[in-house]
């Protein structure tokens, strides 16, 4: 993985958390600024909270801490299982700070891109089980960080899927790609096109959520769903699940410098500024009611 100047300063600060869970035979947490962690070295299962708020997007330090973790989790041989969810039961991830694209810095906007383009390949070809319980809204990148685990649980009464066009942005392929490996073309080319934000039934009925269950039940339906994965021997999971995504993955590591590009020359678009200015409008009208 490559990360930037800002990043490596982040992977300084995080080195220097209390997060050594290798060998542990019992519950511990741990945090960084935006994650909290719950690691049972039993079980070998960790519990990601997603804490930044209000909700939980993406921006470049964000997306360093996420791949810190992952790796850490990656090499930590006690860790079989990744259970991904929010400290806030209303927003699993509202997606991609925008303030990272709305009149950016060329090198940070491109940093940004690849450290975005990490965290998706680390989450989406981790030799971990991974659980998404959702249990808030999750537009965009928050459906793409879903849409990258081995399975979704989803809470009713909130919305999910890759709403980008409905912002005059282009969904990447590899975005695309994960809609499609989940859905099938044609619900993706449905939802993609459209900009579609489903409810958790509507999602369900597609396939992009795999089972729904009141939120105060979501880690507890997680965590027995888990069970169920770890019951596979690890090796013949891993290795068929890279079987299955190492083709999507292959296509962007192939890409992943012209996709930075195509990305960067995109947004910084006048009319895509615009249309990005007209949104943050909106959405200080919105906060203002």
């Amino acid at each position: 993985m490559i990360w930037g100047r800002r990043a490596l300063q982040h992977v300084k600060r995080f080195k220097r958390l209390p997060f050594q869970p290798e060998g542990l035979h019992r519950c511990m947490s741990a945090a960084t600024q935006n994650l909290v962690v719950e690691m049972d070295g039993k079980s070998g299962v960790a519990v990601v909270k997603l804490n930044k708020p209000p909700v939980n997007s993406f921006n470049l330090e964000f997306l360093t801490e996420i791949n810190i973790l992952m790796e850490k989790l990656e090499n930590d041989k006690s860790c079989r299982g990744l259970i991904l969810t929010s400290n806030n039961n209303k927003i699993f991830s509202g997606g991609l700070d925008i303030m990272e694209m709305y009149n950016p810095q060329p090198d940070r906007l491109a940093e940004f891109w690849r450290t975005l383009q990490g965290m998706w390949l680390s989450l989406y070809g981790s030799r971990l089980a991974t659980i998404a319980a959702i249990n808030g809204h999750s537009p965009a990148g928050g459906c793409l960080t879903a849409l990258s685990c081995d399975y979704r649980i989803m809470a009713p009464g909130f919305t999910i899927g890759l709403n980008e066009t409905q912002l005059g942005i282009i969904p990447p392929f590899w975005f695309v790609e994960s809609m499609i490996n989940v859905t099938g073309q044609r619900q993706a080319e449905v939802c993609c096109q459209k900009g579609l934000m489903m409810t958790t039934e509507q999602a369900h009925s597609i396939g992009l959520v795999d089972d729904v269950v009141p939120g105060e039940a979501i880690l507890e339906r997680a965590h027995n769903e888990m069970k169920n994965w770890l019951k596979v021997p690890d090796f013949a999971r891993q290795l068929t699940k890279r079987q299955i995504r190492k083709p999507t993955m292959d296509r962007l590591i192939a890409k992943r410098d012209e996709d930075i590009q195509n990305f960067v020359q995109f947004i910084t678009k006048d009319s895509v500024q615009k249309a990005m200015g007209v949104y943050i409008d909106q959405l200080k009208n919105k906060a203002k009611k």
